[in-house]
Parts: structure tokens; C-alpha cells; sequence
């Protein structure tokens, strides 16, 4: 006679943040996000250049001095190239107005010079998704090849999608990627001063990085996109953040914390990278602070929606 054993349910498959980096002027680590200051910092001048960025656009260029760091930090970046699953890492990239120029200037040339003016070199830079291209075939990833440009949740919404990647199996690793270049073009369309640079992070499985040994920075716990600010905290999990990153901290409706930052406050115009940004500042946050919560928002009332992403310690407890 034989008995029956009821099936075991496999633990849920959840994503974490393994390492950071940025390309932005003036910045060098995560933590000047959150007010520590240092000299010197990245230089756009003397940091976009080289063989490996010839041809490319500025934003491609901003996101591969972002995502070179970030690998490395994960070790996951060596002399020889990339050390990880190629087959299974995703990239995801957040950017409104990256080939804006790009497109301007393809505009420009065939009203003065029509199709015959074009260089087939600068074609595919008229693409939105060249910049997710670009940071892909750089180090060999072969995974989901995903970019978003639906405004000022975008951000969010980019680590929303990689831990979807990596929760449903469909990728192992993902490196998420924030960017907007500056330029004539963009100011005139957003009014203000924009950021000109981009941010990374790498998102593995929990179970995956343990395997090979890495250092968990934060654990993305939750993720969600509503109507309004109090629908997408509770969405996302509605947990008590000790910190909230956001641009809307005189809203009524947000969540009660013990410390509120706009981490992108002086850095121009964020647009897509602002939720990347918010990010990275949270891990940097939660490098000191392994049992805290850390809440980022990005939109608004006058915005389609609001994103919300909860990020917990690794020494957070439930």
C-alpha cells in the first residue's frame, strides 16, 4: 500500500539587487544621491570617449559607462567580457527623450538634403530600443531586450518589468537601465534643464545570486502602477517605508516615513532615469541600513499614473 505525499510547493522566485553604477556628471557612487559628497566625479568630456563608443549616440554612450560599473561591482564584468549567463540576462532601459536628437537631426537632414543626405551609419540611432541594443551586444546578453518610454513612471516601471523577467524564469539576470542625454533640443522641449546622464542596476534571482556567491544589496519586494498615489502603495505591498523617494512629498495621500528625499532634486530633469535614480539611491541607503524599508514613487495627479517600488535590506524582516 502506498501513501500518498501531498506535492510541495516550490518557494516563489524573488529578485534582488546585487550592484549599482552611474554615469552622471559630478557623481561617483550611489550614496551622493543621498547628500555625501566627494570630489571629482564622472566627466562626460573625458568619459564618452573611445573605441568602444565610436559611432554610438549619447544616450547609448551614457548607458554603457552606467552598465560597465554595475557589472563589475556584481562580478559579473571581467578582463575577458561578461562572466555571466549571456542566454538568460535581460536588459531593460527607461528613457523618454534619448533619441530625440537623433531623431531632430535625421528630420533636419532630409529637409535640407532629402534621403540622399542620410548616413546609414546614423540610422539605427533613430531607434528607441538602439540604446538596449548597444549595452547587449557590447557584453554578449542574449536575454529579453526590453526599453520603455511612457513617461515620468518609466523608471519604475523598467524595474517592474526586469523583476517580472526574473520572477516568471524568463530571465536570470537583468541589468536596468535609466538614461536621458541632454542637448538644445531637449531643454526646449521640457522647459528646464534636463539630466545628462544614466544609472544601472542589476537585478538577479535571490536564488541565483546566492549560487554563486554575491552580495545581495536590496530586495525588490514589491511593484506596482495605479491611478494614484495611495493605490499604487498599496498595490506594491503597502509596507511602512522608513524612507520615501519621491518628487511628491507634499502630497496628502502619501505614506507616513521617518525621512522623505528627492534624491534627483538637483540633477535637471530626470524624466526616465528619475525612478532608476531613486533606485539606486535606496540601495545606497540600504547599504547602511540592512533592516530598512525604502519606498520610490514616481508621477503624479496630472501624470497618467503613479508607480511605487518597495525595496527592503537584506537583514529586513518581515
Amino acid at each position: 500500500m502506498s501513501t500518498a505525499h501531498p506535492a510541495t510547493a516550490s518557494p516563489p522566485c524573488v529578485a534582488v539587487v546585487t550592484s549599482t553604477g552611474l554615469a552622471v556628471p559630478g557623481l561617483t557612487l550611489p550614496d551622493e544621491l543621498l547628500g555625501t559628497v566627494r570630489d571629482g566625479g564622472f566627466d562626460p568630456v573625458t568619459g564618452l570617449v573611445g573605441r568602444d563608443l565610436r559611432h554610438k549616440d549619447r544616450a547609448s554612450r551614457l548607458a554603457l559607462r552606467a552598465a560597465a560599473p554595475a557589472l563589475r561591482d556584481a562580478g559579473l564584468l571581467d578582463g575577458d567580457g561578461y562572466t555571466g549567463p549571456g542566454d538568460t540576462t535581460a536588459v531593460v532601459v527607461s528613457t523618454n527623450v534619448g533619441i530625440l536628437e537623433n531623431v531632430c537631426s535625421f528630420a533636419d537632414t532630409i529637409a535640407r538634403d532629402t534621403v540622399l543626405g542620410l548616413s546609414p551609419l546614423g540610422l539605427p540611432q533613430t531607434s528607441s530600443n538602439v540604446i538596449a541594443g548597444s549595452v547587449a551586444m557590447a557584453h554578449g546578453l542574449r536575454g529579453p531586450n526590453v526599453t520603455l518610454c511612457n513617461g515620468p513612471t518609466s523608471g519604475l516601471d523598467a524595474l517592474y518589468w526586469a523583476r517580472a523577467l526574473i520572477v516568471t524564469g524568463r530571465a536570470e539576470t537583468a541589468v536596468v537601465i535609466g538614461v536621458e542625454p541632454a542637448g538644445d533640443i531637449v531643454t526646449k522641449l521640457l522647459g528646464t534643464p534636463a539630466l545628462d546622464g544614466a544609472v544601472a542596476l542589476v537585478l538577479e534571482s535571490a536564488a541565483g545570486a546566492a549560487e554563486r556567491g554575491a552580495t545581495v544589496r536590496a530586495t525588490v519586494a514589491g511593484c506596482a502602477r495605479a491611478a494614484d498615489l495611495a493605490g499604487a502603495v498599496a498595490r506594491a505591498g503597502g509596507l511602512t517605508p522608513d524612507l520615501w523617494l519621491t518628487e511628491a512629498a507634499d502630497d496628502p495621500a502619501g505614506p507616513r516615513a521617518n525621512a522623505v528625499l528627492d534624491p534627483a532634486a538637483a540633477l535637471g530633469a530626470a524624466s526616465g532615469a528619475l525612478g532608476l535614480l531613486q533606485a539606486a539611491a535606496a540601495v545606497a541607503h540600504l547599504d547602511e541600513h540592512g533592516r530598512h524599508t525604502v519606498l520610490a514613487t514616481c508621477g503624479g495627479p496630472e501624470d497618467d499614473g503613479v508607480a511605487a517600488v518597495f525595496l527592503t535590506g537584506p537583514h529586513h524582516t518581515p
